[in-house]
């Protein structure tokens, strides 16, 4: 009778799904796309890659030694921080460039603000658009895939025809790992399989989107024209491996409603009537941003209590 009574402080749900486990089949999921990145890009694309995820990794566990901390680079949320920030490099970039960015996500974005659950941000992404802002020839210096070092989505927006079944591809120019959208609906699938997210937020983000580009974008319903915007400037890549990021992203369901739209809205923005083509990596952490927020005007009411504190 004795082992039946168990008393624990909150929560008293608990789930068979650990922070290992999770960051694991995320980082399974993106092989994939990993694997095509390297295989389009070649090797140099595998030095970028090794850059970011050593510098994460090594930043994180020298921080946490030298603030004695436990280190919990085992739980693979630093190698998953710097697979996704090199997945959203150029192959082009320096070594150097994949290593500041690693420091700058784990200590700057990630551990100053009390480690993982604390961020404010996608460090991945906090890591990129700090890297876009200081040294933006080198982000936006791209390999050149096929007629043109050009992105997709900057060639279309100077009016240039794009090859939307390169896109679904992959062979095109871009980050090593937002160019081959059949490989990041593979690790959609595998994310959405073993649950590891919902379809509420990638599909609002999605949808919103597409809807904004087809009033917004001057092009109605050209299947061209929305293909190439949904496959190209890295929205898969943000849409299912980074929105959805469980720290930066709202737990309320009504939350998660307005955050979805918000994503796509901020996109759509950003895309048709900035003067970048891409706008992902900006949407995101301008998001997350407002998540706090969202969150507190979207909480369930207590049961048996009204506005005011009164019962009801």
């Amino acid at each position: 009778m004795n082992d039946m009574i168990h008393v624990s402080s909150s929560p008293h749900v608990r789930s068979r799904m650990t922070t290992g486990r999770l960051m694991h089949l995320v980082i399974i999921a993106l092989l994939p796309t990993t694997i095509f990145g390297i295989y389009n890009f070649g090797a140099k694309a595998a030095v970028v890659l090794l850059s970011t995820i050593i510098s994460s990794v090594l930043t994180e566990y020298i921080y946490q030694r030298a603030m004695k901390k436990t280190v919990t680079i085992s739980d693979g949320s630093a190698l998953l921080t710097g697979l996704l920030l090199g997945l959203n490099l150029p192959s082009t970039a320096p070594w150097w460039v994949g290593v500041l960015g690693g420091v700058f996500a784990i200590l700057v974005v990630k551990q100053v603000f009390g480690g993982l659950g604390q961020n404010f941000m996608n460090p991945a992404l906090g890591a990129r658009c700090f890297l876009l802002i200081s040294f933006t020839s080198i982000m936006t210096n791209f390999p050149q895939i096929g007629d043109s070092a050009a992105t997709p989505l900057a060639a279309l927006k100077a009016g240039e025809a794009v090859n939307t079944r390169d896109m679904l591809l992959g062979f095109t120019s871009g980050t090593i790992g937002e160019t081959s959208t059949i490989a990041l609906l593979v690790g959609a699938i595998i994310l959405l399989w073993f649950e590891v997210i919902d379809i509420v937020i990638p599909g609002l983000y999605i949808l919103t989107f597409l809807i904004f580009i087809v009033i917004f974008g001057g092009h109605g319903l050209d299947p061209t024209y929305i293909t190439a915007q949904l496959c190209g400037g890295g929205l898969m890549l943000g849409a299912w491996f980074m929105a959805t990021d469980y720290v930066t992203s709202p737990i309320t369901p009504k939350g998660r409603i307005i955050y979805g739209v918000m994503l796509g809205v901020l996109t759509g923005l950003f895309r048709i009537f900035g003067s970048s083509a891409e706008g992902v990596s900006y949407a995101i952490i301008i998001s997350n941003v407002f998540v706090p927020l969202i969150e507190k005007y979207t909480i369930p009411r207590a049961f048996g209590y009204r506005k005011g504190g009164k019962k009801s």
